[in-house]
């Protein structure tokens, strides 16, 4: 089993910030890509950052400039840096990552469980 447990969520004003971490646990191989996502209330979900085994990034427009991913490999855990953060940014962010289980010759998603973030005006 993988477990991908999400922490660092709460409640900010807006212009504040907050740092997201996920942390992949369990019968691990390889861990490919790795992400954040997130849904508002009524929304449908929606990539907010992505980061390969290599270091590259994607973000999504909304966030460019504001919000930093990164990994450490050795501790298979992402973060997410959350700068400038703005009302619209209120949702639940959940960790994505694409894992190969140990004794697999391919890789699957997980998911976790969420973090509320709030950003008051």
């Amino acid at each position: 089993q993988v477990q991908l447990v999400e922490s660092g969520g709460g409640l900010v004003q807006a212009g504040g910030s907050l740092r997201l971490s996920c942390a992949a646990s369990g019968s691990i191989f390889s861990i490919n890509a790795m992400g954040w996502y997130r849904q508002a209330p009524g929304k449908q979900r929606e990539l907010v950052a992505a980061i390969t085994s290599g270091g590259s990034t994607n973000y999504a427009d909304s966030v460019k400039g504001r919000f930093t991913i990164s990994r450490d490999n050795a501790k298979n855990t992402v973060y997410l840096q959350m700068n400038s953060l703005k009302p619209e940014d209120t949702a639940v962010y959940y960790c994505n990552a694409e894992v190969r289980r140990l004794g697999s010759y391919y890789g699957m998603d997980y998911w976790g469980k969420g973090t509320l973030v709030t950003v008051s005006s």
